[in-house]
């Protein structure tokens, strides 16, 4: 990684629920009282530490905050389980953009960081003045759903950091092609070495008993969509199968300026690690 104006910060504080209070991380680039703000938040099994390229490629002009999201990375697990969902996630994010002091803040959300931004964009009084939507949109089909609970929660142990990059390598094939310094960052950040020398996976498993928990169908956010007005870009996988692309055709129907950017060689998602595609992100945070 290239130097930065101001090193990484790992950060915390405690945020309120319905079952007392809980401990979220986060990294912090740039310079401390910069009063541009981008946050950048992961996806659904992943943390802070995949937005390390892009947060040192953007810290100069931002200061760039990446939450672990509850029960991810090294936020702290949830005791009540029931409690991981959306609610929670937005309360705590909505927390977290308080702590920063901002106005107003751009958005860079993976999956379900970009669920979590897009709901928080369609509030009435939102912060959220540039939102990126990192392979998702206002559906979600059914089947990729499924693809996700083939893996998500499964009990994972590692008897070496080799053996859990192979994991990443397989399972989240469809990052696109990354360097193999890259995908051992991936795995690094992605398992923590336990007493009995096994590593294994850097999130609790029980955050998919709610997510999958009911019939899985597919998930409708069009209201929630409709109600954006910020300036947004999607950035697609070219094999995506979780935004298709008749929803991004439905999506540019209420919103004839939405921006969208392809990613060749990729599914579902976007590692947003190569310069190429951090490019894209600069240039439209950056427009007038």
């Amino acid at each position: 990684m290239a130097s930065t104006v101001e090193p990484m910060r790992r950060k915390s504080f405690r945020a309120l629920w319905l079952h007392g209070f809980h401990r979220v991380d986060y990294s912090e680039w740039g310079e401390p009282d910069n009063p541009r703000v981008l946050f950048c938040v992961h996806g659904l099994t992943r943390n802070s530490r995949d937005f390390d390229a892009l947060a040192d490629a953007l810290c100069r002009d931002y200061r760039v905050i990446c939450p672990d999201v509850a029960g991810r990375g090294t936020s702290e697990w949830l005791v009540h389980k029931t409690d991981y969902g959306y609610p929670l996630y937005l309360s705590d994010m909505a927390a977290l953009i308080a702590r920063s002091g901002a106005e107003t803040v751009d958005w860079v959300g993976t999956s379900m960081g970009g669920l979590i931004g897009m709901m928080l964009a369609a509030q009435a009084g939102t912060p959220v003045r540039r939102l990126v939507l990192n392979d998702v949109g206002s559906q979600v089909p059914m089947a990729a759903l499924q693809r996700l609970a083939g893996y998500v929660g499964k009990p994972e142990a590692f008897e070496s950091l080799e053996a859990a990059e192979a994991y990443f390598r397989r399972v989240h094939a469809e990052f696109g092609p990354l360097t193999d310094a890259q995908w051992r960052h991936v795995a690094v950040h992605g398992v923590r070495r336990w007493p009995d020398g096994k590593y294994r996976l850097l999130y609790d498993p029980a955050i998919a008993g709610v997510f999958f928990g009911a019939s899985m169908g597919d998930v409708d956010m069009t209201l929630i969509w409709n109600g954006v007005r910020c300036s947004t870009l999607v950035m697609r996988g070219q094999y995506s199968d979780l935004l298709l692309p008749h929803t991004l055709a439905l999506m540019k129907l209420s919103h004839p300026g939405l921006q969208v950017h392809e990613v060749v060689g990729c599914g579902h998602a976007p590692s947003l690690m190569a310069s190429d595609q951090i490019a894209v992100i600069r240039n439209f945070l950056h427009a007038p």
